[in-house]
């Protein structure tokens, strides 16, 4: 049995949890509203403030969904009641961001400032040089986050660049390292 999948995810106050015949998932919470839909072979129940998912056999496929489905549903729940917010660092001299009005305007280096609109349900936030992304839904905090980074990933050398707050970057040597 999946281990990740058997636990069962509790219903915090303030959530409410419907599920259809074909497994078609409505969470809404404080924060706001989540649906997904899952595989219509997986039994996915609300009893006794829990949400409780089984596989109907022991297949290869079966085994992977049965947690997969338990992970997303977790995180449903968990963004409608706190949310996600994943952090990034701008390291470099002149590298900066603000906000002009609800788009991110990144100057990275180039010729020209970057504008970002970020998707609806998504807020970024500038406090020096961290941005800050947060949302409700995990997967698109982290497509947006990634999104960001990918304006200016940190140089492997001198480690400038866009990365996520407490990324370890491993500096390469420069050429002069091999002359002796």
């Amino acid at each position: 049995m999946s281990r990740i999948g058997k636990k069962p995810i509790d219903i915090p106050n303030g959530v409410q949890v419907t599920v259809s015949e074909s497994n078609h998932v409505v969470v809404k919470g404080p924060k706001g509203q989540l649906e997904g839909d899952f595989n219509p072979k997986l039994s996915i129940k609300v009893e006794d403030n829990q949400i409780k998912i089984e596989r109907p056999d022991d297949s290869a496929f079966m085994r992977a969904i049965h947690g997969t489905t338990r992970a997303l549903i977790a995180n449903m729940v968990k963004g409608v009641t706190e949310g996600f917010t994943v952090e990034l660092e701008i390291v470099g001299i002149g590298y900066r961001a603000n906000m002009k009005g609800k788009a991110l305007e990144l100057q990275l280096g180039y010729s020209h400032p970057i504008i970002y609109e970020p998707p609806e349900g998504i807020q970024i936030a500038v406090e020096g040089n961290i941005i800050k992304v947060s949302g409700i839904d995990k997967q698109k905090v982290g497509q947006v986050a990634a999104e960001i980074r990918e304006f200016r990933k940190p140089d492997p050398y001198k480690g400038k660049g866009v990365r996520y707050k407490g990324e370890v970057l491993k500096l390469k040597p420069g050429k002069s390292v091999g002359k002796k």
